[in-house]
């Protein structure tokens, strides 16, 4: 069997059974056990879309893929003004989508190599042409990381607002997501100024994406047209 066929059957099976740990995961717990940080422990408990509040499903989207909905895995229009930003000296960010980023998370490791980016992109294809919508959200809030050791937005929960997912608020949900472009550096348990700043244009895109019917939206078979074009991305 092929390399290819292998991952495919991989991602297809990971469509119904939950994964018990992801490549950050046991990349994270590697490094820290080598550097002799043995009280290290990794932080993960899967709960189903049911059981995580509406809210963390709406912060995520607003802060890292506000095309979630109704792109196939690469938002290009994002790709584009990323390339013009970077190009005219602005401050260098990517276009990753939440597909993406569970592709990255879920079966490779960290890094900007060309060969990750390749198996990233065709992890990506793979799951936007086997997975439903919500099964890649879904999972992508399971398995997505927050802080040192914190994996999922359960062990989050429990570790910043000693609760449920599901008992997640609109504002415990949005400073979450704020931490996502780097959540070794950046921290819920105590935010800087710029983690705050995050939090309150991911609480205000969140109100627009709820009134945009987005929660429906993803638990769609089909794809939907998407809408007008607009600013989906805060400053990083």
């Amino acid at each position: 069997m092929s390399a290819s066929a292998m991952a495919a059957l991989l991602v297809l099976a990971l469509r119904v059974w939950h994964p018990r740990t992801s490549a950050f995961m046991l990349e994270e717990s590697s490094v820290a056990h080598a550097a002799g940080e043995h009280h290290y422990q990794t932080h993960f408990e899967w709960v189903d879309y049911a059981q995580i509040s509406p809210q963390a499903a709406l912060a995520v989207m607003a802060s890292e893929d506000q095309r979630f909905p109704f792109h196939h895995g690469f938002d290009v229009d994002s790709i584009r003004a990323a390339e013009i930003n970077n190009a005219e000296g602005g401050h260098l960010h990517g276009a990753s989508t939440i597909s993406q980023q569970l592709a990255k998370n879920l079966f490779l490791w960290a890094g900007r190599s060309y060969v990750r980016k390749a198996l990233e992109a065709w992890f990506t294809v793979l799951l936007e042409a086997l997975w439903p919508k919500q099964r890649i959200l879904e999972t992508y809030l399971n398995i997505v990381q927050f802080g040192p050791g914190i994996f999922g937005v359960q062990a989050a929960a429990h570790a910043y607002f000693h609760t449920s997912a599901a008992q997640l608020t609109a504002a415990d949900a949005a400073l979450l997501a704020a931490v996502l472009p780097n959540p070794q550096r950046l921290h819920a348990q105590q935010p800087s100024r710029y983690v705050l700043e995050r939090r309150a244009w991911i609480l205000a895109q969140m109100r627009t994406l709820q009134e945009d019917g987005y929660l429906s939206l993803i638990a769609r078979a089909t794809r939907p047209s998407p809408p007008p074009a607009r600013p989906s991305r805060s400053p990083r």
